[in-house]
């Protein structure tokens, strides 16, 4: 294997992997090189390098904290280096904004999206798009989104509000932005990350299209099949610097990838599937929900979950899921059908299922889980507050707040944090084990986890996977939900597939196909 490691001569070293998108002529369509970033005392970038060319898909990993959203934010405008050159095309370039960066090509499909909710797929195009496109009308916007939608292939409804999307559509309308203004350089972050296979597989076909095409695709991930099958080149970062320069993606295996992210041997804790033996915790006798605009309903959902158990459901963004763990938590009453918690029926709204023993993890860390604008003592504080009596909810001890806060960073091992910082500033791995803080405290039966590993690295993966399987030894019912396959089939005891809002007969873990499970997740009903 020929590698070329960070400071050596030529940054580039054999030719790409892939059967497609191969780069003519190696044009760099850009180059970076001893990039540093600092913000406060804190170094986020020590002398970063990247070299992408003109025709290629090329992976950037490390683990979360890397530096690799931040070197790519120095790339598209966001933050400005403190030193270092950046050449686009061969030619010199300090973007001082977004917009800077957008003239000169290059687009950034964020992992967690720039969308305005309450607004439709086409108002959104606009506010983004409008000027640099030169329309002058909601006709001109509209016939620009269709003709690009038709050429990717992206079903969006130009009059959908961007809140009731799925996530997947929404990351398309995301990249549908970036290619409108005219990207030439489109930087995806962690686009599979919530996606199923077969959604993953098309984002990642069009990725190797457009390199195809003639732009250049940087394709930040942490999942290897993604670097494997279907990027050209590799380069790694740890700690803000460079550690691995253009490897050919063929050329490493996924031991000495993982070996370069995290600088050491790794092991993914496996989950061997036992008979169930634990008492029913959890119980869905024929729910069934309304069918609100862009939602989907659920259709007579029955399911048990014991004791020790970790019952995954599997099945593509957008058929029910979310609605699912609505109706679990007491967020959405259903239509039809019941619930029970131990044989008993579930209080109604959330806070009595709480109190009955409940947790939940959505997948949205930032949206619905936690709030970036408090504190991380806040987060933690917040839900034992709403236990207390009415009147001694506002009496709060700070120095309780930041004992407990203390007590979950170390326990958790949530890296970066400290009890009165903005939870904000927390990477996403860091901010998916404060919210497992949060949920693991004190005695509780179930937990509802949805998509747990969402955009992390190997290692956070393996922190909070660990919690799900020590949550199941001690008898917890554990119902994870994820797009993930490979996730759900390494954790579950059982597996079902929820597809049009409807869940299969459970599975056996170890009797799974994945054959069998892709026809489920795309069956219609």
């Amino acid at each position: 294997m020929n590698l070329t490691l960070a400071g050596s001569s030529s940054p580039v070293s054999g030719a790409p992997s892939g059967a497609e998108g191969a780069v003519p002529g190696w044009r760099p369509a850009i180059r970076m090189s001893g990039v540093t970033k600092s913000f406060g005392s804190k170094q986020a970038l020590d002398g970063a390098a990247l070299e992408v060319t003109w025709g290629e898909v090329h992976a950037l990993l490390g683990e979360n904290g890397a530096g690799k959203s931040t070197l790519m934010n120095v790339l598209a405008g966001f933050y400005a280096a403190d030193a270092g050159e950046v050449l686009v095309d061969g030619k010199p370039v300090a973007f001082d904004t977004p917009s800077a960066a957008a003239e000169a090509g290059i687009g950034m499909i964020h992992q967690h999206f720039k969308l305005v909710g309450p607004l439709t797929v086409l108002e959104n195009i606009r506010i983004a798009c409008a000027r640099p496109c030169g329309w002058h009308s909601r006709a001109e916007a509209e016939a620009a989104f269709r003709d690009m939608a038709g050429q990717l292939g992206f079903a969006l409804n130009p009059r959908a509000r961007v809140d009731k999307l799925s996530v997947s559509d929404q990351q398309k309308l995301e990249i549908l932005k970036v290619l409108l203004i005219g990207a030439r350089i489109l930087i995806m972050d962690e686009p599979t990350a919530v996606l199923a296979e077969t959604e993953a597989a098309a984002m990642l076909d069009l990725a190797r299209r457009l390199a195809g095409g003639g732009r250049a695709v940087i394709l930040i991930t942490h999942k290897m099949r993604d670097v494997t099958g279907y990027a050209d080149r590799v380069t790694v970062m740890r700690g803000g610097k460079t550690v691995l320069a253009g490897v050919p993606a063929g050329s490493l295996d996924t031991a000495e990838l993982a070996r370069a992210m995290v600088g050491g041997e790794t092991a993914r804790e496996r989950r061997t599937a036992h008979a169930i033996q634990g008492a029913q915790r959890l119980e869905l006798r024929g729910i069934a929900t309304e069918a609100g605009e862009h939602e989907v309903p659920l259709r007579a959902i029955d399911l048990k979950v014991h004791g020790g158990e970790i019952f995954g459901i599997a099945g593509l963004g957008g058929n029910g899921q979310s609605e699912l763990l609505e109706a679990l938590i007491g967020l959405r009453p259903p239509a039809s059908g019941e619930i029970l918690f131990d044989g008993a029926t579930a209080p109604p709204d959330a806070a009595g299922r709480r109190e009955a023993g409940l947790r939940f993890v959505p997948a949205d860390r930032f949206g619905t889980g936690l709030f970036a604008g408090l504190s991380v003592q806040e987060n933690l504080a917040l839900p034992r507050l709403a236990r207390r009596r009415p009147e001694r909810r506002f009496w709060v001890a700070r120095r309780w707040m930041r004992g407990l806060a203390a007590e979950a960073i170390r326990d958790f091992e949530v890296a970066g944090a400290a009890p009165d910082m903005p939870l904000r500033l927390l990477s996403g791995g860091n901010a998916q084990k404060l919210m497992l803080a949060r949920e693991f405290a004190g005695a509780f039966s179930i937990l509802v986890v949805h998509s747990p590993t969402r955009g992390l690295d190997i290692r956070a993966t393996a922190a909070v996977q660990a919690r799900l399987l020590a949550a199941a030894a001690r008898g917890v019912a554990v119902l994870l939900i994820s797009e993930d396959l490979d996730e759900v089939l390494d954790l579950s005891d059982r597996v079902a597939v929820m597809s049009h809002g409807r869940l299969s007969a459970p599975i056996p873990a170890a009797d799974v196909d994945r054959a069998a499970i892709g026809r489920l997740m795309l069956e219609t009903h």
